[in-house]
């Protein structure tokens, strides 16, 4: 794995690889140091209280939320809404397109 590419930005969605929450997707709010990231995903877990999550647990998506992105770096906070907004868009966009040939009717 290329180091550039492990290390996510602020607003970028990732996908969770360990832990009770394996498999979903969360917004990064905070790069802590070179092996830490703080997670939240505006239902779960509340932009109050983030998931402190290892780098090697995570998996970085290629999709950064500029409406969380920039109100992250202007107020330093983000609500919980523009979270599930981002990640609704998201799934939307990437998830609909990786699973483009799996149809179902809910």
């Amino acid at each position: 794995m290329d180091e550039a590419d492990s290390i996510p930005r602020i607003g970028q969605v990732v996908r969770i690889l360990q832990g009770r929450e394996a498999g979903q997707y969360a917004v990064v709010l905070k790069i802590i140091d070179d092996r830490y990231v703080l997670l939240a995903d505006g239902e779960k877990r509340k932009y109050d209280q983030p998931k402190r999550k290892n780098l090697n647990h995570v998996e970085v998506m290629d999709f950064v939320s500029p409406e969380v992105q920039n109100s992250l770096l202007e107020t330093g906070r983000v609500t919980n809404g523009k979270l599930r907004f981002a990640l609704t868009k998201f799934r939307s966009e990437i998830v609909t397109d990786l699973k483009k040939g799996d149809q179902h009717d809910g």
